[in-house]
């Protein structure tokens, strides 16, 4: 008769050879870790390459279109903005607003103060 089961001391005997396996595991991915850092640490710094811009021809005489955009300044629109509600002296001259009215169940009640 042969016993499948394992004595007391082949278990022992497992459990150290799993964790001395388990720990080398570790030990090496920590070290691999560092080592890796230590070369990136090591390198210059990166250096980033710039694209040039590409060469703009002249722009056409169409005025219909909207002014381009510049960096760091304020939006240029052609035509001039138009605000969505006319405040009330344009509306009693007669402006429409361009949005209609919000439907009744998107106004919310008013705040009450406390």
């Amino acid at each position: 008769m042969s016993s499948n089961a394992m004595s007391p001391d082949d278990s022992k005997r497992a459990y150290r050879r799993d964790l001395l396996l388990a720990s080398l595991l570790v030990t090496s991915g920590l070290v691999i870790s560092g080592l890796s850092l230590t070369v990136l640490m090591a390198r210059d710094p990166p250096q980033m390459a710039q694209a040039t811009q590409p060469l703009q021809s002249s722009p056409p005489d169409n005025q219909d279109k909207p002014a381009e955009s510049k960096p760091g300044g304020d939006r240029p629109t052609t035509p001039a903005p138009e605000p969505a509600r006319p405040d009330a002296q344009a509306q009693k001259a007669g402006a429409q607003p361009v949005l209609p009215p919000a439907p009744a169940e998107k106004i919310a009640p008013p705040i009450n103060e406390k």
